[in-house]
């Protein structure tokens, strides 16, 4: 790809740990120029856990700002004046506490599209309560209520980033229209809410539960060599009889959707019999063929090593580190990072001087603790 979709378009970040990081992310390997602004000293909190930083934060520029102080806080204002879009990610009120209110900022740079992601938003009454991913969960209604365990991944975070990706290109394309960015307010709690709102629509309107998930042949199955695959069996017949002429069970095949579900015990227990018969190779074997939904369950390694994976380019190589690129594809092509992860105020100097800074101005941040410039070598 000669050009990537967002080149030309600046993103200041202020938000740090995982929505905001994944958002510019997303923003970054599409060709927005990624300006993290991180506190001196230690920087964004994430970076004490090496892997999951640099999993969310390669292609980016860091400049180390203090925003405390008053000549880093002007720095920080003046560089936002120069940029397209802005993220923070600070409870409501911090940014006014600041200095640095929406109507400030918009009054300053018209065409800025600010998004703040929060937990649960800049309103209503749970707005400054603190929270991270599993308790969004429990209150949006994920959780099991009756027997909860903790879940695998951080789906508030992961939600909240891409709406906050949504929110910035939103506001580019409303800024083509009307000239003015707009005030973007993503709430974490929110986000997660509307993936679940299959379920939660049919509560409101007193309606029943629909059975989609209950089919027997949509589950997680043991193989008779200690590994596991899914079936994927939502409602549809002819995926159902496909998987029992698969197992030999041809007897059930014409078992429609409605009594599938009622027989839901008998059935599963019937798939999870023959499935323990033979090995994972061997249902691999004769489960692709036959065209059933399916799959193995795949640890880390396996799914680095997929062939999939592999053909889709998912996985890239950015300054000696293998990183994963975000997942759309423009005209065929894999856009993807540029460059590695930044070290902690790497860019402060280059960032500063390209926004107009005369070297003696810069001199005077870093030498007052406004700023600061890493002057450390290889990784971050």
């Amino acid at each position: 790809m000669s050009t990537p979709p967002l080149s030309g378009y600046r993103v200041v970040s202020l938000a740090e740990q995982y929505p905001g990081p994944f958002a510019t992310l997303l923003l970054g390997d599409l060709g927005a120029d990624v300006v993290q602004v991180e506190r001196p000293g230690g920087g964004d909190p994430s970076r004490i856990f090496p892997g999951h930083y640099e999993a969310l934060n390669r292609g980016k520029r860091s400049i180390a700002l203090d925003l405390k102080h008053p000549d880093g806080l002007a720095a920080c204002r003046a560089l936002i004046e120069r940029t397209d879009i802005l993220l923070e990610g600070f409870r409501p009120g911090v940014m006014d506490r600041l200095g640095l209110s929406a109507d400030a900022l918009a009054s300053a740079n018209p065409g800025l599209v600010q998004v703040s992601i929060s937990g649960f938003g800049q309103s209503g009454p749970y707005r400054h309560r603190p929270a991270h991913d599993l308790t969004f969960q429990g209150l949006a209604g994920l959780l099991d209520a009756q027997a909860p365990v903790v879940p695998p991944l951080a789906l508030a975070d992961l939600a909240a980033g891409m709406f906050a990706a949504i929110a910035a290109l939103t506001g580019i394309a409303g800024r083509a229209n009307s000239g003015r960015g707009g005030r973007y307010d993503v709430s974490m709690f929110d986000t997660l809410a509307s993936f679940i709102a299959t379920r939660l629509v049919p509560v409101a309107n007193g309606m029943p539960p629909d059975t989609l998930g209950l089919d027997p042949g949509y589950g997680l199955f043991a193989t008779a060599d200690a590994r596991w695959i899914s079936l994927s069996i939502a409602f549809e017949d002819h995926f159902w009889r496909a998987l029992c002429l698969a197992l030999e069970l041809p007897e059930l095949a014409t078992v429609p959707g409605p009594e599938r579900v009622e027989r839901r015990e008998e059935l599963r227990a019937a798939v999870a019999v023959r499935i323990s018969a033979k090995d994972l190779a061997h249902w691999e074997q004769v489960l692709e063929p036959a065209g059933v939904a399916y799959g193995a369950v795949h640890d880390l390694r396996e799914v680095l090593a997929d062939q999939h994976v592999q053909a889709r380019e998912l996985l890239q190589t950015v300054a000696g580190r293998t990183v994963f690129r975000q997942p759309l594809r423009v005209d065929g092509d894999a856009p993807g990072p540029r460059s590695g992860v930044p070290r902690l105020g790497e860019h402060t100097v280059e960032v500063l001087r390209e926004a107009g800074w005369s070297a003696e101005a810069v001199d005077d941040l870093l030498g007052s603790g406004a700023a600061a410039q890493s002057r450390l070598t290889g990784q971050y």
